[in-house]
């Protein structure tokens, strides 16, 4: 995170969802580096993310703290938004990362499947913002970063539950960019191509998709953080209702 300076977001606090592994642990990480107070929002046991919060917090030097949550869960959501201002004092940002696939052809989707995915993807996103909204909206400042995908963008044959989820997340981050930059809130969508995560390790380094992708390779985690963090930083005060897309030149 060298292109950012270590003191760039001190003072402020930021929760990440879905933070104890790949995208989000690497966005908690870049923004912890960056001076930023942690909250690591994950539904993985206490043991997990309280280790990845204490390794973040060891190598940064700043407070993080982990917290347990569905955020599928409405009230669960409200719960911790509030618990994470009672102990940090603040919410300035939130990065809206967790989601989860179950892949499958339209003719054998189950109801359960289609609707588990959309609403962790696209509830959770809702429930976390619309809670931390209002804070946000106080304090005439704040900075949301929604995780999609493009899937969202361009669709994905055996995705349908997940490209739904992802581009009613576009939709959502549009939508909330319009109703809260008054108050100086700004709301933008990152939009990821294939990155090397849990999701997709299980893919050939011969497959075809990847030989699909002009730069040869998928991204790592430090890459998308490394947007999420520029549209966190004050540099990035007049962009808002954007998606942009890191996918390696595949959806061009």
């Amino acid at each position: 995170m060298g292109i950012f300076s270590k003191d760039m977001l001190a003072g402020q606090v930021a929760a990440v969802t879905g933070a104890s592994r790949g995208i989000g642990r690497a966005v908690a990480e870049a923004l912890a580096s960056c001076g930023a107070n942690v909250a690591i929002v994950d539904y993985c046991s206490e043991e997990v993310s309280g280790k990845t919060a204490a390794e973040i917090a060891e190598a940064t030097g700043v407070t993080v703290k982990a917290y347990r949550c569905d955020v599928s869960d409405f009230q669960a959501s409200e719960a911790i938004v509030k618990q994470i201002v009672a102990d940090f004092g603040s919410l300035d940002i939130l990065v809206n990362n967790a989601g989860i696939t179950a892949d499958g052809l339209l003719a054998q989707m189950t109801e359960e499947s289609f609707s588990r995915v959309v609403g962790i993807n696209l509830g959770g996103t809702f429930n976390m913002t619309r809670h931390a909204a209002r804070l946000m909206m106080r304090k005439r400042y704040g900075r949301i970063v929604n995780l999609a995908s493009i899937a969202g963008l361009t669709g994905n044959a055996g995705q349908v539950n997940y490209a739904s989820s992802k581009a009613g997340v576009i939709g959502l981050t549009k939508s909330v960019a319009k109703e809260l930059a008054s108050r100086g809130v700004t709301a933008n969508a990152i939009a990821p191509g294939f990155v090397e995560t849990d999701m997709t390790k299980d893919i050939p380094d011969d497959a075809p998709l990847k030989k699909q992708i002009p730069l040869g390779r998928m991204a790592q985690p430090s890459e998308i953080a490394a947007l999420a963090v520029f549209l966190c930083s004050p540099a990035a005060a007049y962009i808002t209702g954007e998606v942009i897309r890191i996918d390696g030149g595949l959806a061009m």
